[in-house]
């Protein structure tokens, strides 16, 4: 069930768009916003507000790679591998995190603290490779500053 919280901020944009379903991205981000993720039963509702089938709802989350459908850690490292950050150094980028961490991609660690996923691409050839934390953007990332990037994320 949606709190009041996301049916006010859901409503709002509704007032802003041409059809319901056009707030459909928006809905998405309001409910993880305040849960972290979407899980089906805010999809389910969402998609009644938006007069749209869960079905439909489903395919709009699971197209952008920033709508979460499980739940997450506190952090989200999304790594880059674009063909130029491949070539720039993804791989001992990713090697590390996974040493340092204790996960591959799709995990959360243990402690909740990060999920590490990756991304077709953040835009940021001219600095690859590249990774982000939550809405940060890392890059160039070199092995070696990996650690003192993720210290900032307590």
């Amino acid at each position: 069930m949606l709190t009041e919280k996301e049916l006010q901020e859901i409503t709002t944009e509704l007032a802003h768009c041409a059809t319901k379903a056009s707030a459909s991205v928006e809905a998405l981000n309001i409910i993880q916003q305040h849960r972290g993720w979407v899980s089906d039963e805010a999809m389910q509702d969402a998609a009644a507000l938006l007069e749209m089938t869960p079905d439909e709802l489903d395919a709009v989350a699971t197209f952008y790679s920033f709508i979460f459908r499980r739940p997450v850690g506190r952090h989200v490292i999304l790594v880059c591998d674009s063909i130029s950050c491949w070539v720039m150094g993804y791989n001992p980028l990713l090697d590390v995190l996974k040493a340092r961490l204790g996960i591959s991609f799709g995990d959360t660690t243990e402690d909740k603290r990060f999920t590490l996923l990756p991304i077709s691409c953040l835009g940021a050839c001219d600095r690859a490779p590249a990774m982000m934390v939550d809405n940060d953007l890392y890059g160039p990332v070199t092995a070696e500053m990996t650690e003192e990037i993720l210290n900032k994320y307590v």
